[in-house]
């Protein structure tokens, strides 16, 4: 999301290996980690930093869920001065190494659990369009059954609501199972 024609904001969600947020606690949790990574760090409660690093005028992040909650707003950096392009670079992989200490993934694996991620809200979705589609065309559909799959597509929406991917993919498989039954 662009906040302005010199900087840039960006959220995002990140995937955390499961049991790394515990480990982490115990070596003074996600505060301390950014503070080894980026300047002015303050904790903002349990697991919730807020600081900055360079490019990085403003970083937010907080464990949620069992996923890593960031935002950062970035300014580009003066490309015609070598000092500051290669600070921008140094912000950059400090910022790849958090990433890779504070999820306990790399890159790509990243990258690959956010595609599964959006990958489950996108069938849960499918789900409901489908049952909605399937009990507009049905004649002979019981009340119970069509009871049962508006409670279950009142449950994926809820759980896509507060950003529970992987609850509302499980819903919309087991309201497939009920229409399909």
């Amino acid at each position: 999301m662009k906040t302005g024609s010199a900087s840039h904001r960006l959220m995002e969600r990140f995937d955390v290996k499961r049991g790394l947020i515990k480990t982490l606690n115990v070596n003074g949790g996600l505060v301390a980690l950014a503070s080894s990574y980026f300047e002015n760090i303050e904790a903002n409660g349990e697991d919730s930093f807020s600081g900055s690093h360079g490019i990085m005028t403003s970083i937010i992040g907080q464990y949620d869920n069992g996923a890593l909650i960031v935002d950062v707003t970035n300014v580009p950096p003066n490309f015609d001065d070598p000092e500051s392009v290669k600070s921008a670079m140094d912000a950059r992989k400090r910022w790849t190494q958090f990433l890779d200490e504070a999820t306990g993934y790399n890159s790509k694996q990243r990258g690959d659990k956010a595609k599964e991620w959006a990958k489950k809200a996108s069938k849960a979705k499918s789900a409901v369009s489908s049952a909605r589609h399937f009990m507009e065309m049905s004649d002979n559909l019981s009340p119970d059954i069509q009871s049962q799959a508006e409670g279950l597509i009142a449950e994926i929406e809820a759980a896509l609501e507060a950003k529970d991917n992987t609850k509302a993919a499980g819903r919309g498989e087991k309201l497939n199972k009920l229409l399909t039954s």
